[in-house]
């Protein structure tokens, strides 16, 4: 596939790459790989919660689907179209790993919480970074935690910034499920991660290491020592 070195457009629409990348357009290819590599992994790992096997999803689903682009009929958008394909892909893997799941069967529920926010920031203070990673690690793990029917609507909807209307279609429910399911997860992963979080906010900010030191050197300063 070396037919075209240049960097496709960020302008440049579905049918313009699709019909690019059906001519061995190298460049197209990859400028939908770099589009979508991202929804598609976290969408397989939120899947099978595996790192590695996730990884090899994409890769399967980019070759079923650039063997098969022909079929592309525009009635959704490429994106939404490729992400199906590799949730297909995960969601076959899955199946032969351990019993089929009956998505609709789990329950819902329909009462809405927010999920606590624990932003990252840069922090020169070693402590403070391992306790914020360790809350992400908490968070991610609450995720992971969550029934199969409500963590692929939460990383749709809320990881992926996915809308109702494609999360519905890509996960073939009714909106009005994609939003109660939504409500649900928020309460599962709330409560999961309250119980989870008490040790680690504990140690969150402590007052040690460098501010410790700091502190301790500016009393003995003042004291004479």
């Amino acid at each position: 596939m070396r037919q075209a070195q240049h960097i496709a457009p960020l302008d440049t629409g579905d049918a313009e790459l699709v019909r690019r990348a059906l001519a061995r357009d190298e460049a197209a290819v990859r400028a939908i790989m770099r589009a979508n590599n991202r929804r598609l992994y976290r969408l397989a790992r939120g899947i099978l919660r595996n790192d590695s096997e996730a990884e090899d999803v994409v890769q399967e689903a980019y070759v079923r689907a650039f063997t098969h682009l022909e079929s592309f009929r525009g009635d959704s958008s490429l994106s939404t179209w490729l992400s199906r394909i590799a949730m297909n892909e995960a969601l076959g893997r899955l199946r032969r790993q351990r019993p089929a799941v009956d998505l609709d069967s789990l329950p819902q529920g329909a009462l809405e919480a927010e999920i606590i926010p624990f932003p990252l920031a840069a922090s020169d203070d070693p402590e403070r970074s391992m306790a914020q990673r360790e809350i992400q690690a908490v968070v991610e793990h609450a995720i992971d935690e969550l029934p199969d029917a409500f963590r692929l609507v939460f990383i749709t909807r809320v990881i992926e910034g996915m809308n109702v209307e494609e999360t519905a279609e890509i996960l073939s429910l009714k909106p009005e499920t994609v939003k109660s399911r939504l409500h649900r997860a928020r309460t599962m992963l709330r409560d999961n991660v309250e119980r989870k979080i008490g040790p680690v906010v504990m140690e969150a900010f402590p007052f040690a290491g460098k501010r410790c030191e700091r502190l301790t050197d500016a009393v003995l300063k003042r004291l004479g020592f």
